[in-house]
Formats: structure tokens, C-alpha cells, sequence
């Protein structure tokens, strides 16, 4: 059964619709503007409520913390790098939304020319709750605190709401129940008294001893607090139901930069929070979106400190199965010293529509010398060309920031500060010019459609992978050297590979292609080489890899499309043959259509007609040339609905 249909399926079946971490958590990057903004993240916070968690990255502003049980109308934040009592703004700053929020002008959220980022959680069972409460006027009692995890959480932040008091946070990786760190401080650790009440925390509540949270005197009456409740590990998420998509644990450190911890979550994390819970150290605070970058540099904010973002150095790493860290920093692995984090899965949606992971753009879209290449999507890849002189093909990619590999050469990565993937609609801005004959073809990673793996080349050992379903193309490239882009694909037969930066015939070569739908093997990766793979399967409805055998006449290639192809990609595999690319931006059309050609320099060729649309797929017709429609000829193709 495809993994569309299951997804399909899960939606209709009598458990519910199958929920998603793309449906209940979001982080959405935008360049403030002082006016009043819709952030669409797709988190619906108006139908089930949650928290949002907003910062600017560029200045040194508060975090400010809104939550739809403390105040539903959105005037009233918390600052979680201080231990002050609700701020009121005087009117609603946030309006809750079914597809995410509406903000008003407001310095903290959307400061004028401010890079901003929020995070969304919105509340459900497995994932996270929120909850207030109003301690007992006896502040000595010990209760309990009814919460709607379904779980036994992972980890518990609470915080007085109408009094000064710290941001104490509990974590199930303490060895002592009654062991806190605060958000709002460096500090490590430490007991004191029964914080979290006589018992654990429990699928259905937690304890608290209120008199210890805040400093108000144990005479003074109930008091509000709130509580943001995390899950662990509940695998109740994805297509059947049986995925997790948070996890709070610990790891220690070692103070080894080369290796340090390697931490294996059961999933590639898209959101990190790491705490030195032995040493007076700042919480640090990762996302994917703003950059965890393989073998690059990884910017960070403090939840605990009004600072801009930082990151001059190699931090973290993200692995299709959880996360490395790559530093010796006292912030991530001191020798020794105890680390609690909580991570969160990357999306996992699998896609119903061609348009949900490929867009093609030019610079004309959004104007001004920082125009965007407009996607809609967060996009993970983007090849990059100019399409009116000889220019070459640019393949850029998130994993790897702000570099360039080049597809018509066997070049090693080099850095490209015009790249930038912070946007959450698009991929730029890139510095340059708007200039319609600047064309990005872009792709999002999604389960049965494409992975980006980053990883060291093994001859031996499998690589994991997100794809969910056996990869039918693989296209490597070892980076840190001039090594070729080599390409594999289950049409072309065991042991055989063709090179993307030239237009050679398949070559045989022995080596490992056993492929599943979790792991592939390097094949012809060298050991201990950085690479980085881009992994391509057929989905039904949105793409397919296939193969045909030309005829010199016009041939009909079945996709299982029902409006035809957007994108294609064909090389011939039997003799030389360029890597052909065609788009709907530029036409697919009867007549004359625009193509370019990934292994080579060349202009783009706009008066042939070599392709017609089909709505199963595309025409390959009568007039191609060899390289395209010899008859006997053999050929492979990538197709996007």
C-alpha cells in the first residue's frame, strides 16, 4: 500500500484523523514591520488553543510568551528571561487563528526591520498541554494539577502569572523528583524542599508545593500560575497512529569537539532546547529554520537572556535519527556535566499535491534587491540558474547554509553568503538583483517524495533516511573535495551509476545498492568523507522515477498524473547523453520549450520542441534527439506533477 493511500486511510478511518507534528507545532521566520501581520503556519490555535513564543533575533528584546489559557484575548504576555508577573500591553497584540495568528504592531513581535522567529505549540495529547491553576490559600498544602497530556510528561515549566516568581522547570531526566532549574536563569540544578508535590507526575496530573514558586508571603491567598506541560515519547502521531514526535532526555558530556555526544532520538529533530543541568550555563534554544548546519555554524538563542542571536560556531548537528553535538563548549559538553534537552520531530506530512514540495521562481516575483524566490513552502533544496548566458548550475541546500555546489563541475562546496533559507515561504533573500533570467527550481523534504541526508561516507555500514519508502534515485555528492556527483537509481539495474556534471553513458562499478524504506547503503561514497544525498522515490499523484526505451517517434510516457508534469528530468543511461530540465514556469507546452541542462554551462535552449504535455505525464517527441528518443535508446527520468 502507498504511503498516500495509508495517510488516506488513517484520515478516514474510525480512530480519527491521523495528527501530524506539521498540525501542532511551527517554527515561522519574517522580517518584522512594525504593522500589523497574519503569521499562516497552519497551527490551528483559535479551535484547540496552545502558546506562542516569540523573539527578535536581531536585537536585545524580551522573549514574549502568549498562551490562549492565560488570557484568550492575547493582551497579556509573559517574559521568560525574568521572573516578572504578566505584562499588559493595554489591547490585544495576538488574535488566535484556525491556521495560526494575527499580530499587532508591537516592538517585541514585530520590530520594524527586525528579523523575527516564533514558535508555535499548540495544544494536544501526546504532544503538549497548557494549563493555569490557582494555589491554595494554605500555600503549605501539597496538590495536585489536572492536565490533558494522556501522558506522563516529559517536561513541566510553571510560573506565577500575577506575582513576581521564577520560571521553575521539572524534567524526567532528574535523578531527584524535587530537583528544578529555572528558565529565566543560568543556574544548574538544584533541590529544594517538595517543589513538584509527594508523587511523580502522572498521565492525568502532576504536584506542586506552591509556596516554594514565588515570593510571596505564605499568608498571602491563592495565586495564578501557568503550567506548560510537554510530552515524552507518546507514539501516537504520523500516518498510523504509532510515531513520536517529542522527546525530553539527557545526555552527558564528554568535552570532545570531535566527538561528542551522539544522541538517537528515533527521529531527525527540527527544535532543540539543551540545559547544563550541573554548571551555572545558558539554555540554548535550535531550530532547523534558522540554521542547523552540517558541519557549519548554528545560530542559538537564550530563553534566559534578552541577546540577539548568536552562533559563530560548529554547535549541534542534526542526523536522520536524532543529533550530535560538535562542540566543547561549556553550553553543550562540558566534561561530565549533565544535559537535559527536548526535541522535536522535523515535519512529516506526506504531500498530496506537486505543488506542496516543488515551485519554480525568478527573481522577478517580490522586487527589490532582496527578492525572494516565492515557493509557499519552506523549501530544504533549490537548484539555481541563469537562464539567458552561460552560468553554472547552482545546487543549494539547507543542511549545508549558506555554500553552493555546482552541478556541472565535480567542485568542492564552497561558501555563497547570497543563500539564505529563513523563510518559511521561499528561498532568499540571495543579494542580488531582480532579474527574471535568474530561475530556482525548489523542493521540500517529505516523506515518499525526497530526503536530504547529510552524512560521512561509509563503505559498509547502511545510512538512515526519512523517506519512509525504498529511494528509486540517489544522488550523491562528497563535498569536501572535487569528487563527482554520483547517481544511482533502481531503473538502472544493480551495480551500475551515472555521473549528474557529465553527459557519460551508465557505468558498471561493484558496489553496495541495497536500499530500504529506513536505510541505503554509500555505495560508492569514500569512508570518512562528508556527503550529502538527495534521495528521490515515486509518490503517487506528485512524482515519479521511472525509465523508458525510445522509439524516434513521439512516445507517451505514463506518469500517473492527472494535469501532467511540472518538472522533468531525463538522461539517457545506455550512451552520452546531457541531464535535461524542463519546467512549467518556463512552458510545457505543443510548441517550443525552454530547456536546460544540469551538466553543462550552456544557455538555456528555448526553440525546440522536444516535449509536449501529456496529462498521465509528458510527450517525448518525434523530434528529440538521441540524447532524448533514439529508438532502442534507454533513458531515466524524474517527473513532478
Amino acid at each position: 500500500m502507498s504511503t498516500k493511500k495509508k495517510l488516506l486511510e488513517a484520515a478516514a478511518g474510525n480512530a480519527g484523523e491521523a495528527v501530524y507534528v506539521d498540525d501542532v507545532f511551527s517554527t515561522y521566520l519574517w522580517t518584522g514591520d512594525g504593522a500589523d501581520r497574519d503569521i499562516v503556519n497552519g497551527i490551528d490555535l483559535a479551535g484547540e488553543g496552545g502558546l506562542v513564543w516569540f523573539k527578535n533575533r536581531e536585537d536585545t528584546r524580551n522573549h514574549a510568551l502568549f498562551d490562549t489559557e492565560t488570557d484568550p484575548t492575547g493582551q497579556y504576555y509573559l517574559i521568560s528571561n525574568t521572573n516578572g508577573a504578566l505584562n499588559n500591553t493595554g489591547a490585544s497584540q495576538i488574535t488566535y487563528n484556525s491556521d495560526g495568528f494575527r499580530i499587532a504592531d508591537g516592538t517585541s513581535w514585530n520590530a520594524n526591520g527586525n528579523d523575527m522567529v516564533s514558535w508555535t505549540f499548540r495544544k494536544q495529547p501526546g504532544f503538549f498541554d497548557v494549563v493555569t491553576f490557582e494555589a491554595p490559600a494554605n500555600a503549605d498544602d501539597d496538590f495536585r494539577v489536572s492536565h490533558n497530556l494522556g501522558t506522563v510528561p516529559g517536561m513541566i515549566i510553571v510560573k506565577s502569572v500575577d506575582a513576581t516568581g521564577d520560571w521553575y522547570v521539572w524534567h524526567r531526566s532528574f535523578g531527584n523528583r524535587n530537583d528544578s532549574v529555572k528558565l529565566n536563569s543560568s543556574n544548574a540544578s538544584a533541590a529544594s524542599g517538595d517543589f513538584w508535590g509527594e508523587s511523580d507526575p502522572t498521565a492525568t496530573d502532576f504536584g506542586v508545593q506552591v509556596r516554594n514558586f514565588a515570593t510571596r508571603p505564605v499568608t498571602t491567598g491563592a495565586g495564578t500560575y501557568v503550567a506548560y506541560i510537554f510530552a515524552h515519547d507518546a507514539q501516537e502521531f504520523g500516518t498510523d497512529s504509532d510515531e513520536s514526535i517529542i522527546k525530553c532526555g539527557s545526555y552527558t558530556g564528554n568535552g570532545n569537539s570531535n566527538t561528542g555526544p551522539v544522541i538517537d532520538l528515533g527521529f531527525e529533530p527540527q527544535f532543540l532546547i539543551i540545559k547544563d543541568a550541573s554548571n551555572a550555563n545558558n539554555w540554548v534554544m535550535q531550530d532547523v529554520m534558522r540554521g542547523i548546519v552540517t558541519n557549519g555554524n548554528d545560530p542559538y538563542l537564550h530563553p534566559n537572556s534578552t541577546s540577539a542571536e548568536t552562533g559563530a560556531f560548529d554547535s549541534v548537528d542534526v542526523t536522520s535519527t536524532g543529533f550530535k553535538i560538535k562542540t566543547s563548549s561549556s553550553s553543550f559538553n562540558y566534561w561530565g556535566a549533565t544535559y537535559i534537552y527536548m526535541a522535536i520531530r522535523r515535519p512529516m506530512k506526506t504531500p498530496e499535491a506537486g505543488t506542496e514540495v516543488f515551485m519554480a521562481d525568478t527573481r522577478a516575483s517580490s522586487g527589490g534587491t532582496l527578492a525572494e524566490f516565492i515557493s509557499g513552502f519552506p523549501v530544504d533544496m533549490y537548484l539555481r540558474y541563469l537562464t539567458v548566458a552561460s552560468f553554472e548550475k547552482r545546487a543549494h541546500t539547507r543542511l549545508l547554509g549558506e555554500t553552493k555546489l555546482i552541478t556541472n563541475t565535480n567542485a568542492a562546496k564552497v561558501a555563497d553568503t547570497t543563500v539564505s533559507f529563513a523563510s518559511n515561504v521561499g528561498a532568499g533573500p540571495s543579494g542580488e538583483s531582480v532579474n527574471t533570467a535568474v530561475l530556482a527550481h525548489m523542493f521540500r523534504r517529505a516523506p515518499g517524495f525526497l530526503d536530504v541526508v547529510a552524512y560521512t561516507g561509509d563503505y559498509v555500514n547502511p545510512i538512515s533516511h526519512n523517506l519512509g519508502v525504498a529511494p528509486e534515485l540517489i544522488i550523491t555528492k562528497e563535498y569536501a573535495h572535487a569528487w563527482d556527483w554520483y547517481s544511482w537509481g533502481s531503473v538502472l539495474g544493480a551495480n551500475k551509476f551515472v555521473t549528474l556534471n557529465s553527459n557519460a553513458a551508465a557505468t558498471n562499478y561493484t558496489f553496495n545498492t541495497t536500499v530500504t524504506a529506513t536505510t541505503f547503503m554509500s555505495g560508492i561514497s569514500s569512508t570518512s568523507q562528508p556527503t550529502i544525498a538527495y534521495l528521490f522515490a515515486t509518490l503517487e499523484g506528485v512524482s515519479k522515477v521511472g525509465s523508458y526505451t525510445g522509439t524516434g517517434n513521439d512516445l507517451n510516457v505514463d506518469c500517473g498524473f492527472s494535469a501532467g508534469a511540472r518538472f522533468i528530468l531525463i538522461k539517457r543511461t545506455d550512451s552520452t547523453g546531457d541531464w535535461y530540465v524542463w519546467d512549467y514556469y518556463r512552458g510545457i507546452v505543443a510548441g517550443n520549450d525552454p530547456y536546460l541542462l544540469l551538466n553543462s554551462l550552456a544557455a538555456q535552449v528555448t526553440n525546440t520542441d522536444y516535449i509536449d504535455p501529456l496529462a498521465s505525464g509528458f510527450t517525448v517527441t518525434s523530434s528529440a534527439p538521441a540524447a532524448l528518443n533514439a529508438s532502442g535508446g534507454t533513458y531515466i527520468f524524474l517527473a513532478i506533477a
